[in-house]
C-alpha cells in the first residue's frame, strides 16, 4: 500500500468528474456556416441547419441543468478531497508511530489492514461517483435532445422544411451554407419560450 497511490486515485476520480463538466462548459467552436441571418428566408421543402453548439449555450434548460450538474460535481469533488486528506493524515500518523516505535508489530499490522480497507473503499467510491456523473451527463443530454426533438416536430409542422441538419464544431455536416438557412436563433427563441412556460407550471 502506497500513500501516493491513494492520493493519485482520488485526484484522478475528481479529474474525470471535472472533465464531464468541462465537456458541457466548452465554448462553441468556429463554424464556416456563419451566424443566423436577421430573418429566415428558407421556404417549405428547404434544407436548413441548426448550430448545436450555439443552441446549447443559449438554451436556458441546458444552462439550468448544467449548473445543477456542476454543483453536484463540486460537492463530490469536495467530499473526495476531504476523504483523501483524512486518509493521508492517518497514513502519515501510522508511519510516524512505526518509526518512533510507539506501537507493536501486531498493532501496526492491524492498522495497516484498516488503512488498506479504507484505501479500497476510497477507490471504489471514486469509481462509483465517476459512473454516477457519467449517468447524470447522459440524462442531461437526453433531456435536452428530447426537448429539442419534440419542439422541432411541432415547429416543422408549420415550416415544412425537408431536412433540418445538425451543425456543430465537433461534427460539422454543413461545410458551407447560406446564413439564411440557419434557423438556430429562431429555434432557441422558441425553445426558451416553451421552457419558461414549463417552469411556470411547476
Amino acid at each position: 500500500m502506497k500513500n501516493a497511490s491513494i492520493i493519485l486515485n482520488s485526484v484522478l476520480a475528481v479529474a474525470v468528474i471535472v472533465l464531464y463538466i468541462l465537456h458541457f462548459s466548452s465554448k462553441p467552436g468556429q463554424s464556416n456556416t456563419g451566424e443566423a441571418g436577421e430573418g429566415i428566408t428558407a421556404g417549405q421543402g428547404s434544407v436548413v441547419y441548426i448550430q448545436i453548439d450555439s443552441l446549447m449555450n443559449q438554451y436556458d434548460m441546458f444552462n439550468d441543468l448544467k449548473s445543477e450538474l456542476e454543483s453536484k460535481a463540486q460537492v463530490i469533488q469536495d467530499d473526495l478531497s476531504k476523504r483523501g486528506r483524512a486518509f493521508e493524515r492517518d497514513y502519515k500518523d501510522w508511519e510516524e508511530k512505526i518509526q518512533k516505535g510507539l506501537i507493536t508489530r501486531s498493532q501496526a499490522e492491524a492498522q495497516q489492514q484498516q488503512l488498506a480497507v479504507r484505501q479500497q473503499e476510497l477507490q471504489t467510491l471514486g469509481q462509483q461517483k465517476q459512473m454516477e456523473m457519467a449517468e447524470e451527463e447522459s440524462v442531461l443530454f437526453n433531456k435536452v435532445m428530447n426537448s429539442l426533438n419534440t419542439y422541432l416536430k411541432k415547429y416543422n409542422e408549420e415550416k415544412k422544411f425537408s431536412i433540418i441538419i445538425n451543425s456543430s464544431s465537433a461534427m460539422n455536416t454543413v461545410l458551407q451554407a447560406d446564413s439564411a438557412l440557419n434557423i438556430t436563433k429562431e429555434v432557441v427563441a422558441g425553445l426558451n419560450e416553451e421552457y419558461v412556460k414549463e417552469k411556470s407550471k411547476k
